[in-house]
């Protein structure tokens, strides 16, 4: 093991050297470490324990200080996550929290404009509009918007005070627009949400797949952990489903490239060639299974040809998939936005998990699904009920869980809305739109670019009637609308844990002081609940915590005994041990590396999370009907036939459009666009094309287009790419706070979006819509899009854009 310094050479080397290692040997460590400027490691005063918080990945690494602010980082080669490595927002996103413009003081509205005031009279304005709301209209008029992005305590405190104190059904987390999918497909699937797999199975598997996942990107580390396999003994096969080319079609065996919003019926065509050849594991399913042959039913109608004839992909790349799926000895399969932000997200998640049962392929080291996470914290805003169910994975459907989760808080039963589903984002914005929602309080995210129809985003937020408070650490689109701001402290200014997507939980320590009078979010979580004078029912506070190791403490209580238990961890253990993965108990104290492992669901009627879904209307199932269909408590395989996206090409608009994101930018780029490394590597919006769409509407390479939808337009210059013919990318992390003045909503990919979501999982439809482009003026050079990534220029121009590409590792 060798400790890395990083030049700025990372952003053109995003994964770093091979360590290669063979399959079912552990992956070697290596630490990557980047101090700024002319510091060297003796001039470091301490390291300060964290992990990555600009993506999902769960990169544990040391912050560097030095006389009071943050100078670099280094990885951690103990952890089991990323054994020391580090990818570029990891080295170099830090310095965002040291930019000069943070937000520093409470702001509010007086007669139009923001004005800087003191905690005590933003934090009485907003307690008494609250006041006021609850003795009119009622805690129905009350919502709360988070984040992915916070911590656990902060999430926990959060789901108290908005469920067991105020009483509203109104609170829901940005992880709605990225991974809602996730955790509705494996409640769907098992009864619950968490991970059945565990990133270590990349070191066993023999096949990998990675459905609509561009892990080169979004999971940089991961990414490099699969290329270290594909360079030793042994190395898997690599199968890419994705409209795009890039660094994980180069290094995969086969890549499919179907049209937007066919992933149902590509995945019914090859779960039909896995059943039909015989590849299934009938002693699996008949011990742990239910609903084979409602399954075997549905995707008999689709065989390859009728799933070519709906996606694109010749029916002979379809049984070639199915036959390194169905013939693999370990099977591991991720899945994220190319699947979750389309109309049939969670019948086309939840296929890949029929996929693995029908195939016995869970539980065994390299056996496993990842219903992969899209923010640091996604999965703990699923576990502390801060994104639509009730904290530790309780059935808001099941008053025996609802009255455990009273007795916990000691309140009413009746104080806990549990009447209907959670509100969720989009029908939040409805009722905010007809008036029922007067005050709305976002916390760590930023709506005014990151939500679809951004149009009509605007004229909500704008509304004189709805209160809105913002907390967040910068000025962001959003704090534009707000009534009131407050300034929050950020990762590396506060304590407290926040869990991966393969259910790893780290501990982050303060490092320097917020800015200013910034604070930690639940600081101002508790300062609100303490004005509001919240009690449980013997009087006490309701949330009478003084700093977060007592919140921890306090979710280790809830969740005992449910799928996600955190018992057995504390500050201590993860501040010696590092990474950590839940359920983590007195009888399993290291943690869990896999969940059902002996096919031990929790899928039983008296304790799954959900009843689960209509998988095409999204109407929810009560507990007979989900008796009815998994009376056992076993793995359930739910179906759902193809249908088309609402939204077609035509005449008018004949492109697909689809959105996501880039290696070198997280989110609405409040944090990475201040970062002068990662701001140069991607500075501006781009738009993709693929050579033949390009050649007819007469673009080139860097000329400036405009992109159009029903809903508005985007202009940018073009990158002619390898993408599918008649589709048309754009990135979503482009907004307004960093572009030239006078040049309009014309720059954010969800100006375009359409306001649909699944019916099951209920996210946004980002990569759906219908659109056309026409060229706007020539321009010399290249778009402002990486060259390294998926969004570098097509190598073959007039090449192959049939939809399926046998490649090789390059």
């Amino acid at each position: 093991m060798t400790t890395e310094p990083v030049p700025a050479g990372r952003i053109a080397d995003p994964w770093g050297r091979r360590t290669p290692y063979g399959r079912g040997d552990s992956w070697p460590a290596r630490v990557d470490q980047y101090l700024a400027g002319d510091c060297g490691a003796d001039d470091i005063d301490r390291w300060v324990q964290t992990a990555s918080n600009l993506h999902s990945n769960g990169d544990a690494m040391e912050l560097a200080v030095r006389d009071g602010r943050l100078v670099g980082v280094r990885g951690m080669a103990r952890d089991r996550v990323n054994r020391g490595r580090l990818d570029p927002k990891d080295l170099y996103g830090w310095q965002a929290i040291g930019s000069p413009d943070r937000l520093t003081s409470p702001l509010i509205r007086e007669s139009g404009i923001l004005r800087e005031t003191d905690w005590d009279t933003a934090m009485t304005r907003v307690a008494e509009r609250t006041r006021t709301l609850l003795d009119g209209p009622g805690p129905g008029s009350i919502g709360f918007y988070t984040s992915g992005q916070l911590f656990l305590e902060e999430y926990y405190a959060l789901a108290v005070l908005a469920r067991g104190g105020l009483g509203t059904k109104h609170l829901d987390g940005n992880t709605r627009l990225c991974t809602a999918t996730a955790g509705e497909a494996l409640k769907e699937s098992f009864g619950c949400d968490g991970q059945p797999g565990s990133y270590a199975d990349i070191d066993h598997a023999d096949t990998i797949a990675l459905f609509g996942h561009n892990m080169a990107e979004t999971q940089g580390v991961l990414w490099s952990r699969v290329l270290d396999r594909l360079a030793g003994g042994e190395p898997p096969v690599v199968l890419c489903v994705d409209p795009r080319p890039g660094p994980v079609s180069d290094a995969a065996t086969l890549h499919l490239q179907p049209k937007p919003g066919t992933n149902l019926a590509l995945m019914n065509g090859l779960l039909h060639e896995v059943i039909a050849n015989g590849w299934t594991d009938h002693s699996y399913i008949e011990a742990h299974v239910a609903g084979f042959d409602r399954l075997e039913q549905q995707v008999a109608l689709f065989p390859a040809e009728a799933a070519a004839a709906a996606t694109g992909v010749p029916a002979e790349q379809i049984r070639t998939a199915a036959r390194l799926l169905g013939q693999a000895d370990r099977l591991l399969s991720t899945v994220l936005q190319g699947f979750y932000q389309s109309h049939q997200a969670t019948a086309a998640a939840v296929q890949v998990n029929n996929l693995h049962l029908i195939r016995g392929m869970l539980g065994r080291p390299g056996c496993g699904v990842l219903q992969m996470n899209g923010q640091p914290t996604a999965q703990n805003t699923r576990e502390c009920g801060a994104n639509g169910d009730l904290p530790g994975f309780r059935n808001w459907a099941n008053p025996r869980h609802v009255e455990e989760l009273a007795k916990v808080w000691n309140v009413p039963t009746d104080r806990i809305p549990h009447d209907g589903p959670p509100t969720h984002l989009m029908q939040m914005i409805h009722l905010a739109e007809e008036g029922s929602l007067r005050m709305l309080w976002i916390s760590g995210t930023n709506p005014a670019v990151s939500l679809p129809e951004l149009q009509r985003i605007r004229a909500v937020l704008g509304q004189d009637r709805l209160f809105l408070v913002v907390q967040d650490l910068f000025p962001t689109e959003t704090t534009e609308f707000a009534d009131v701001v407050l300034p929050a402290a950020g990762w590396g200014e506060k304590n407290g844990t926040f869990t991966n997507a393969d259910r790893t939980v780290h501990l982050s320590l303060k490092a320097v002081d917020p800015p200013g009078e910034a604070r930690p979010d639940l600081d101002i979580f508790l300062d609100f609940a303490r004005r509001m004078d919240l009690r449980d029912v013997e009087g006490a506070p309701l949330l009478p915590w003084e700093g977060p190791e007592e919140v921890f403490e306090a979710w280790k209580e809830c969740s005992h005994g449910r799928p996600c238990d955190y018992s057995g961890l504390t500050y201590t253990l993860l501040r010696e041990r590092g990474g950590i993965q839940w359920p983590c108990t007195d009888q399993h104290p290291d943690g869990t590396e896999r969940l059902y492992t002996r096919g031990d669901f929790r899928s039983r009627p008296e304790d799954c999370e959900s009843y689960g879904r209509d998988l095409l209307t999204g109407s929810s199932l009560d507990e007979d009907a989900y008796r009815s269909l998994n009376p056992d408590g076993k793995a359930l395989l739910r179906t759902a036939a193809y249908a088309p996206p609402p939204e077609q090409p035509d005449a008018d608009y004949p492109l697909w459009l689809i959105t996501g994101r880039t290696l070198y930018q997280f989110h609405t780029r409040t944090r990475t666009g201040r970062v002068p490394e990662l701001h140069s590597a991607a500075p501006d919006m781009w738009i993709e094309l693929s050579e033949p769409d390009a050649a007819a509407a007469c673009i080139g390479e860097g000329d400036f287009a405009e992109v159009a939808t029903r809903r508005g337009t985007v202009r940018a210059r073009v990158r002619v790419t390898g993408i599918r013919q008649g589709v048309v990318f754009l990135p979503f992390h482009y907004g307004y706070w960093d572009a030239p003045e006078g040049t309009g909503h014309h720059r954010a990919a969800n100006e375009l979006t359409p306001t649909f979501w699944d019916p099951a999982s209920k996210q946004p439809l980002f990569k759906t819509g219908a659109a056309r482009i026409t060229p706007v003026s020539r321009a010399s050079g290249p778009a402002p899009a990486p060259t390294t990534t998926a969004s570098r220029p097509d190598p073959d121009p007039g090449g192959k854009t049939n939809g399926a590409t046998p490649t090789g590792e390059s």
